[in-house]
């Protein structure tokens, strides 16, 4: 899959540089970690390790998929065991 990158467009940046960003939640890496993507400039930010915005850099992206993949994992690991440890009830007459 190619992702193209759209530069953004003078009116975008002008918007944006006049009345201030409007960031979305462009993928939730976990929990509490997401990515952010500007409306009009296509701007993009994530949260850092002290819970700031910075800018989306080529390393933040790198460490925000491992993270993913690590959560990835947790979550499949406790579903599997919720599974096991879920006792099964037999209704008798």
């Amino acid at each position: 899959m190619n992702n193209v990158q759209q530069k953004p467009s003078l009116k975008g940046r002008l918007y944006c540089s006049v009345f201030g960003h409007n960031f979305s939640v462009s993928k939730k890496v976990t929990y509490h970690i997401k990515e952010y993507k500007c409306c009009h400039c296509k701007k993009e930010m994530t949260i850092n390790s002290k819970g700031y915005l910075t800018d989306l850099t080529p390393k933040y992206k790198e460490i925000n998929s491992v993270l993913e993949r690590i959560h990835q994992n947790k979550l499949t690991r406790y579903s599997n065991s919720q599974m096991i440890q879920s006792p099964v009830l037999k209704m008798t007459s």
